[in-house]
């Protein structure tokens, strides 16, 4: 099968990686995809243990239209019965950058069409579409004259976890987070400060990797277990091995944050992925910190965007780059902030950066190599 992986900008080539590790063959990189083949093992495998994909997509036609109703004739003649019959309900979801259609929903609508009229004819009777809670979801791009039509494997995005069960004000969304742990080099071999917690879910995401538990040990359900060609046996082997490589944390994660409320609502979540053993949380100010150990990580969400009061920011910002430098040293830390002049207050010179997304808002994710003495001595 041909699978294309959905992501956010910036976590391509993490994905890319990821999925190779998971032995995925034929791995190639697009904007804000990968694309790969595999079987369905393959398939049930990397929805229930990657941790930077948003959604799976298992490729069933491509073809070329002239018009408008070659894609309603083209896509009647696909084989819908493979993959669900007249009682399962179905949504479609729709790109489209054509000169045959004005708007996407258009095109999705001759889809819909398709889908309905094939079961009449085949069954006498025609599936029902549900926007909200779909059984089969359809996905539909078009570009210019190439259509391609795809099931998506993992039904809600992947990034619900299942283990957030409350949330503060704008949490990151756990694939970003795992993202940004990757991006960083952390490998849990060394300890890591997550100390502007929020909700907790970096570390929730941290512990999941320094336990080797699968993101998907949370999940209810995924898109794939509605489909005709389920194999629910298959399922349950992968998802039992996967299981049966969890394992003690040999790190710490060290989760805090100034306000009580987020921390509270950090210790539910924590405790609702199964992971309390493998993260210390306190409620504590960054500026009283202090590094246990000589070396270690710190990835730092401060205030960025509507979170953030201009003249505060930049003092909190501020006040940041002093800690990192008098109380983390021989620690890398890094930051992810949408406000480049806030970052500025930090007063660190960056080694690293990437562009990243947190919903709507273009971050930088930096890093600082806080050394021992002297940075000409660090260096050195």
């Amino acid at each position: 099968m041909k699978i294309i992986a959905k992501t956010l900008y910036g976590l391509e080539q993490v994905l890319a990686d990821e999925l190779g590790i998971l032995g995925c063959k034929d791995i190639a990189i697009a904007n804000r995809a990968v694309i790969f083949t595999g079987d369905l093992k393959t398939l049930y495998m990397v929805n229930y243990m990657a941790r930077t994909a948003l959604s799976f997509l298992v490729t069933i036609k491509e073809f070329r239209i002239n018009s408008v109703d070659d894609l309603y004739q083209k896509s009647l003649r696909i084989d819908w019965e493979e993959y669900m019959d007249a009682d399962k309900t179905f949504s479609v979801t729709a790109v489209v950058n054509s000169r045959f259609f004005n708007h996407s929903g258009f095109a999705a609508l001759k889809l819909k069409d398709a889908v309905a009229d094939y079961f009449r004819n085949k069954a006498g009777r025609r599936p029902n579409v549900d926007t909200s809670d779909p059984e089969i979801i359809i996905n539909l791009h078009i570009s210019n004259d190439r259509v391609t039509i795809s099931l998506d494997s993992s039904g809600i995005p992947l990034f619900k976890r299942g283990y957030r069960q409350e949330q503060g004000i704008a949490p990151l969304n756990e694939v970003l987070a795992a993202g940004m742990l990757f991006l960083s080099g952390w490998d849990a071999k060394y300890d890591l400060t997550d100390p502007m917690c929020g909700s907790g879910t970096i570390s929730v995401e941290a512990a999941l990797i320094s336990t080797n538990t699968p993101p998907g040990k949370f999940r209810k359900t995924f898109g794939f277990q509605k489909w005709n060609n389920y194999n629910a046996d298959l399922f349950a082997n992968v998802s039992e091995t996967a299981d049966a490589g969890i394992r003690v944390s040999l790190v710490t994660i060290h989760a805090s944050d100034i306000s009580e409320v987020a921390v509270n609502l950090a210790s539910r979540n924590i405790q609702n992925a199964g992971i309390s053993s493998s993260v210390s949380l306190n409620v504590a100010d960054f500026s009283t910190l202090r590094a246990d150990g000589d070396k270690g990580f710190l990835i730092i969400n401060p205030p960025y965007g509507e979170r953030m009061d201009t003249d505060e920011g930049y003092t909190i910002y501020s006040m940041i780059g002093t800690t990192l430098k008098h109380s983390f040293p021989g620690h890398v830390a890094w930051i992810i902030s949408s406000n480049n002049e806030a970052l500025k207050h930090v007063g660190l010179k960056p080694s690293k950066k990437y562009a990243l997304y947190n919903g709507s808002l273009e971050c930088n994710f930096l890093r600082y190599d806080l050394y021992q003495g002297s940075h000409k001595a660090g260096r050195s």
